[in-house]
């Protein structure tokens, strides 16, 4: 009994086997991974542009994000306070080196003829004004809004003297509750964040004497 038992079950594979073979049978592929970016909102020529800081060099960086966010999943947390780490929603690149693209592009739009480069850059380059950023906080939550807390210095890079420490908070809505509405929200956070940025530089490029300031 055993002996017929064993055969069934082989000829079972088998018919199994060839079933998978000839495509009757098909095994359901698993969702593919979706990768995003951060974009900057559409560019209004000369709307907003900031005068008295043209041919000033400014560098970007380094952006540092909280240890949860960096990582290739797009991270959110809901009013449960659970970090949710989303296995199919991922980043197209690292967090921190989207956010600091992000900022270096809303300050080219809103600096009229400033010059702006990423970090890390070479020593030759004769960079003013160095701007790092530090994430201090970053919820993005599906059914709310997506809320920023950031640490951010200016410092003069020809003397490595800092002239600025500030941290700024910005919220805005999931307009669309879902994963690209979350990555829109950043978006609008992060040129928020810019915008703030670029209004301190002018207000340190012509100030004179440059005095250090903090809040």
């Amino acid at each position: 009994m055993k002996f017929i038992l064993t055969g069934l079950s082989a000829i079972a594979s088998t018919i199994l086997l060839v079933f998978l073979i000839g495509g009757c049978i098909s095994i359901p592929d698993s969702p593919s991974p979706r990768f995003y970016a951060l974009e900057a909102g559409p560019e209004q020529p000369d709307a907003g542009k900031l005068p008295g800081i043209s041919g000033v060099l400014i560098g970007v960086g380094p952006v540092k994000v909280p240890g949860y966010q960096d990582r290739p999943q797009i991270v959110t947390q809901g009013q449960d306070k659970l970090v949710k780490f989303s296995q199919f929603e991922r980043w197209g690149e690292a967090l921190g080196v989207g956010i600091a693209r992000l900022v270096r592009e809303g300050l080219i739009v809103k600096l009229a003829g400033a010059k702006v480069v990423a970090f890390p850059w070479d020593l030759s380059v004769p960079v003013k004004y160095q701007v790092s950023v530090e994430i201090v906080r970053l919820n993005s939550d599906l059914d709310g809004d997506v809320f920023l807390v950031a640490q951010w210095m200016v410092v003069d890079a020809r003397n490595t003297k800092t002239l600025l420490i500030k941290r700024s908070e910005f919220r805005h809505p999931v307009i669309q509750k879902n994963y690209p509405g979350v990555v829109e929200a950043l978006s609008m956070v992060c040129t928020s964040l810019s915008g703030e940025i670029a209004q301190a530089l002018v207000v340190l490029e012509n100030s004179s004497p440059v005095i250090p300031r903090y809040n």
